[in-house]
């Protein structure tokens, strides 16, 4: 089906050339978006993991700090399906250094309440972000974050 879309796209391009200048300048535009290189969206931060080693982790900006360390095997991916905050319960809470909390933008309210929610004394600590929340940038290359051990309740 997508070949014969093709063809005819094609047809219609040879057919009218007002056509075809408009259609070359949509696909100059759209090729040159996508041809950056992804060495230019490779963001390397550290996490800490449970044990206390420190592991170099390698990702794209765009993607959450939950994809990234679920990819490397420090957060479950079954203890967390999905990235959105109302089916989230805090399995994928990172601890974040001082330095890189200042360049992220501030939790939202929701965050902050399943952070206090899923706490045992309801104080939240402030190192503490949701992996699923945080999008990672270029900005946030060599970031540090611990990965704390899981909660015994969110143990499956």
């Amino acid at each position: 089906m997508a070949i014969s879309s093709l063809q005819k796209l094609a047809s219609q391009i040879t057919k009218n050339p007002s056509f075809a200048l408009s259609s070359r300048a949509i696909i100059t535009r759209s090729s040159a978006s996508t041809s950056a290189k992804v060495s230019d969206r490779l963001v390397k931060l550290f996490a800490v993991d449970p044990d206390g080693i420190k592991r170099q982790i390698a990702a794209l900006s765009g993607q959450t700090l939950l994809k990234a360390l679920t990819n490397q095997g420090l957060i479950d991916p079954d203890s967390h399906r999905l990235e959105e905050i109302d089916a989230c319960s805090a399995e994928c809470e990172v601890h974040i250094a001082q330095e890189w909390l200042e360049k992220l933008p501030p939790p939202t309210y929701d965050e902050q309440y399943v952070l206090r929610r899923n706490s045992r004394s309801r104080v939240m600590n402030k190192h503490a972000r949701l992996g699923c929340q945080v999008v990672l940038t270029q900005e946030l290359q060599g970031m540090v974050v611990a990965v704390p051990e899981p909660k015994a309740w969110d143990i499956p």
